[in-house]
């Protein structure tokens, strides 16, 4: 599986963004998709996850109800919606798969396939 994350950007505090995550290569629909984000000088840190079937999703509580995943079946995309996006939520976005239905995975050492990242900067 090859995964491609984009949709990264610059937004002022309070601002919304919508990252994507294309798969190509084998199916995606027989894998658990993560987003996981680092910052500058800190662990990559779990952010949200979907099953494959994209009935059950996982949120780190850093970003419930702020943030919401979801998935594109027929177009083998994962997206990650950010509203209310605080300077804090400022880092590179990555993308990642496994296969099953797990969303309890957050560790970044559970996925074994991942994207390139995407910066996304808040602004105060």
């Amino acid at each position: 599986v090859q995964l491609q994350a984009s949709g990264g950007g610059l937004v002022q505090a309070g601002g919304s963004l919508r990252l994507s995550c294309a798969a190509s290569g084998r199916t995606f629909s027989r894998y658990a998709t993560g987003w996981f984000r680092q910052a500058p000088g800190k662990e990559r840190e779990f952010v949200a996850a979907i099953s494959w079937s994209g009935v059950s999703r996982n949120y780190a509580d850093s970003v419930k109800d702020r943030f919401t995943i979801s998935r594109d079946s027929a177009k083998n995309t994962v997206s990650l919606q950010m509203n209310s996006l605080k300077p804090e939520d400022t880092a590179v976005y990555y993308c990642a798969a496994v296969y099953g239905d797990n969303v309890y995975y957050t560790s970044q050492y559970d996925y074994r396939y991942w994207g390139q990242g995407t910066l996304v900067t808040v602004s105060s």
